[in-house]
């Protein structure tokens, strides 16, 4: 994931979720999910996006109600990234007794879904939007499993030390063009840190991403005014590195990062 996202974040990004899509074809233990989804999206015929807005802690911003034949579907999932170029959604939804359901839906706007892109200020070819529900079917073939919501953080924390190495890949980036450089030290140590998850994986996280904000900040100051103009190397991976801040956070990872930047 570092050497991709040294390369290009957009298109990692976009890469990152067609992988939860296929490993939640891969896992389901549902009739037919693995048959009729895994190989398609696995050999690239099929493109997968996210939509993970049911899972943000308290109130879920996507619910499901239960009908006949399947749930139906209300709300808001921010940051579902590819639209356009996936076929897929992996959706999560929660029901009424605090329940995660997990389905794979045809990526198309209309019969109850929208789509409002999201200017960002980096990443901005991953076609970023946020996907509303209004009463959106989804038949009972279409879900991949459902399991309760206290189960998530397990999942939810495999993740989160893997996101890291995008802001390694910015700080990598940001050291190769610097050449001989003392941040190259840093970034081993970072790269050491999110490897083994110590001394834990907040603190890892905030250490990444730090990096990242500081080897972009370093690059600017070395490539001077031409830092500045639209389409450098300092400029992009300086907008970059801001949205690495803030992309896949949590509130421990927040807090430490804070302390970093702030003292």
């Amino acid at each position: 994931m570092e050497i991709l996202a040294s390369g290009c974040l957009a298109t990692t990004f976009v890469w990152l979720q067609h992988r939860g899509g296929l490993r939640e074809a891969a896992t389901s233990t549902r009739p037919g999910i693995r048959e009729r989804w895994h190989r398609p999206l696995a050999t690239g015929q099929r493109r997968a996006g996210i939509a993970l807005g049911a899972l943000r802690p308290g109130s879920a911003s996507v619910r499901a109600r239960r009908v006949d034949g399947g749930y139906v579907l209300d709300g808001e999932s921010p940051w579902v990234t590819g639209w356009d170029m996936i076929d897929t959604l992996c959706a999560a939804a929660r029901d009424e007794r605090d329940t995660v359901v997990w389905a794979l839906l045809d990526a198309e706007a209309g019969r109850g879904l929208s789509v409002e892109p999201l200017d960002l200020v980096a990443v901005r070819a991953s076609r970023t939007v946020l996907v509303r529900f209004d009463g959106y079917r989804v038949a009972d073939e279409r879900v991949t499993g459902a399991h309760p919501y206290a189960e998530w953080a397990e999942r939810d924390a495999a993740g989160l030390r893997l996101n890291g190495f995008l802001a390694l890949g910015v700080a990598a980036r940001c050291v190769a063009l610097l050449g001989a450089t003392p941040l190259a030290v840093a970034l081993d140590e970072c790269r050491s840190a999110l490897v083994s998850g110590t001394p834990d994986v907040a603190q890892a996280r905030a250490a990444a991403a730090a990096l990242a904000v500081r080897a972009a900040a370093a690059l600017a100051v070395t490539q001077g005014a031409g830092a500045v103009l639209r389409g450098s190397h300092a400029e992009r991976l300086s907008r970059e590195a801001l949205f690495l801040l803030v992309f896949g956070s949590r509130p421990a990872i927040r807090s430490a990062l804070s302390r970093r930047l702030l003292y």
